[in-house]
C-alpha cells in the first residue's frame, strides 16, 4: 500500500511542535506493515539543505506566483517529497511566522500550494509514484481533499485521511481569495470550504476527507461537543461515525534512556539509582541548587493559556512552599514568559526558566526531572507525558483528552495494586493543580511507591506499534469501502 503524508512539518528536518513528530516516527512505524510512505513537505530552507541529492520529479511554471519544482529524495531514513518554490518557502525561522511574531501574510497561498501538489500527487502527477491513501495533517494541509474533489486534475481518486492534530488550530482566511486559491465558487458552500463566512482549511478537509483522526480516543469524544468541537462540533458530529481516535506515540529510539546521548547518564527501569546522575546535571545546568533529594518538577511545553501555564505560574508559591524546584524550558505568550523569567529572578536556585526550545535540555528534562508537570486545559494528545514515562519522570497531568488515556493516576487502589504510573486532576483550576503538586510530595515522601510508579511508567508502551497498527486498519478501510 502506498500513502502520501501531507504535513508542514517533519522531525528531524523541521519542527515546531508534536505534528513533526509524529509526521517523523509514523511512516516508520508502518513500514513493517507493508505500507509505503512518502511525506509531502514545503521546502523551506532546512528540508533543501536535507535533501541536496534529490531529483526533480515535477516542475510547476507557476504555482501561486512563481516557480516551482517538485523534488523526491531520502532523509533521516524518511522518504521525502519536497516542494522546492522559494517565492514560498525560502524563509529563515519559524515556518508559519514571520521575524515579526506574525503569520506570514501570504499563509494562504503557501500551505494551499501543499494541499494543491498533494492533490497532484494523489491523482497520479508522477507516474512512480501514485498513492493509494493521502493522508492530510492539520489545517496546512486541509485543502487536499477540496482540490481533488473541486479541481479539474483528472486522474483516479485517492482514499483521503484527514488527521486533526488541535482543532484549535484552524486555518481561516478571507472568502474574496476563492478564486486565487484556484478553487471554483462552487466549493464555497457550507458541504465544501465555506465555513462562517470565510475558507475554512481544516473545516474543508474535516468535510470532504473520506475519514476523520484524532490523536487520542478522549478528545475523539470531547470535539463533539460544544464546550471542545471549536465551532465545528455539529459538522463533526454529523461526520461522527467517521471519526476515530487514534493515539499518539513517540519513537521510542530517540526517546530512549537507555541508549540517550544527550543525557548526563544512560538507565533503565532495573538501574534507576543511575537515573539521579541526570538530576544533578540538570541542577547544575540550570543553576538550580544541588540538592538531589529535593523534588524537581520539570515542564518541557509551549507557555500558552491552552497548556494551562498561567495556572502554573499562579501556583508556583504553592509548589516552593512544599520544599520544591521547577525546571521550565519554552516559550510562547509574552506575558507568561515575562511572569516565569519574574518567578525564577525572585527564586534564585529553586526556580529556572529557558526561553525558547533546546532538543538536548529537553531530553536532560525528562531524565532528570522527578515529575513533569502538564496542567493543560484541552490536549489533543500530548507527547511530553509519554517522553515522561519513557524516562520515569512521574507526568502530572489535567485529566482531558490524551493526558486522561495515557496516564493511570496512582490513588490509593492504584497504590494498593501496583499499577500507577502518574498522577491526574480535575477540575482544571489552580486550587486541583496545587492539590496535585501536593500529592505528588506525598508519594514522594514514599520512596518505595515512588520507584514502584516509575518503572510502571517505563514499562509502559509509548511506541508507535499499537497506533501504527489502528492506521493500517483505517487505511484498509477506507479502500476496501472505496472498491465496494
Amino acid at each position: 500500500m502506498k500513502v502520501l503524508a501531507v504535513v508542514s512539518e517533519i522531525f528531524p528536518l523541521v519542527k515546531t511542535g508534536g505534528l513533526a513528530d509524529v509526521a517523523g516516527a509514523l511512516p516508520l512505524a508502518l513500514a513493517p506493515l507493508g505500507i509505503e510512505v512518502t511525506s509531502l513537505v514545503p521546502g523551506y530552507p532546512s528540508v533543501m539543505d536535507a535533501l541536496a541529492d534529490a531529483v526533480m520529479v515535477r516542475r510547476y511554471g507557476d504555482l501561486f506566483g512563481g516557480p516551482a519544482r517538485l523534488l523526491q529524495g531520502r532523509a533521516s531514513g524518511l522518504e521525502i517529497a519536497a516542494i522546492d518554490a522559494p517565492h514560498l518557502y525560502a524563509r529563515p525561522g519559524n515556518p508559519y511566522i514571520g521575524p515579526d511574531g506574525r503569520d506570514w501574510p501570504d499563509n494562504a497561498i503557501r500551505f494551499a500550494s501543499l494541499a494543491a501538489i498533494a492533490a497532484d500527487l494523489g491523482a497520479g502527477a508522477v507516474a512512480d509514484f501514485v498513492p493509494d491513501i493521502v493522508h492530510a495533517h492539520d489545517w496546512q494541509a486541509g485543502l487536499t481533499a477540496a482540490y481533488l474533489r473541486y479541481r479539474e486534475i483528472g486522474g483516479a481518486r485517492p482514499g483521503t485521511v484527514m488527521t486533526v492534530h488541535n482543532l484549535a488550530f484552524q486555518g481561516q482566511f478571507p472568502a474574496a481569495l476563492v478564486p486565487t486559491l484556484g478553487l471554483p465558487w462552487s466549493a464555497y458552500t457550507p458541504e465544501g470550504v465555506e465555513y462562517y463566512g470565510a475558507i475554512g482549511f481544516l473545516k474543508a478537509g474535516v468535510a470532504l476527507s473520506d475519514r476523520i483522526t484524532t490523536v487520542s480516543p478522549s478528545y475523539a469524544a470531547e470535539i463533539l461537543t460544544s464546550d471542545g468541537g471549536m465551532g465545528m462540533d455539529g459538522l463533526l458530529r454529523a461526520r461522527a461515525p467517521d471519526v476515530r481516535g487514534i493515539l499518539n506515540g513517540i519513537d521510542d529510539t530517540v526517546w530512549n534512556p537507555a541508549a540517550d546521548r544527550l543525557i548526563a547518564r544512560n538507565f533503565n527501569g532495573a538501574h534507576l539509582a543511575e537515573r539521579r546522575e541526570n538530576k544533578v546535571a540538570l541542577q547544575a545546568r540550570l543553576g538550580l541548587a544541588a540538592e538531589p533529594d529535593r523534588l524537581l518538577f520539570g515542564v518541557v511545553s509551549r507557555l500558552t493559556w491552552q497548556k494551562g501555564l498561567d495556572l502554573l505560574l499562579d501556583a508556583v508559591p504553592d509548589l516552593l512552599a512544599r520544599g520544591a524546584q521547577l525546571a521550565l524550558l519554552g516559550s510562547g505568550d509574552a506575558t507568561l514568559v515575562d511572569g516565569f523569567v519574574a518567578a525564577a529572578a525572585a527564586n534564585p536556585g529553586r526556580v529556572r526558566c529557558v526561553i525558547g526550545y533546546d532538543e538536548t535540555l529537553a531530553h536532560l528534562i525528562q531524565a532528570g526531572a522527578d515529575a513533569i508537570l502538564v496542567p493543560s486545559r484541552f490536549e489533543p494528545c500530548g507527547l511530553t507525558q509519554l517522553c515522561a514515562l519513557r524516562y520515569g519522570a512521574l507526568p502530572v497531568v489535567a485529566r482531558v483528552g490524551g493526558l486522561a488515556d495515557t496516564v493511570i493516576d496512582t490513588n490509593e487502589m492504584a497504590l494498593a495494586n501496583g499499577v500507577g504510573t502518574g498522577l491526574q486532576f480535575a477540575p482544571v483550576t489552580r486550587d486541583a493543580l496545587v492539590a496535585a503538586v501536593q500529592r505528588t510530595v506525598e508519594l514522594w515522601n514514599e520512596p518505595e511507591a515512588w520507584r514502584t510508579a516509575q518503572r510502571n511508567a517505563m514499562r509502559t508502551d509509548v511506541s508507535w506499534r499499537r497506533p501504527a497498527a489502528h492506521y493500517a486498519a483505517l487505511y484498509r478501510e477506507v479502500l476496501a469501502e472505496r472498491a465496494a
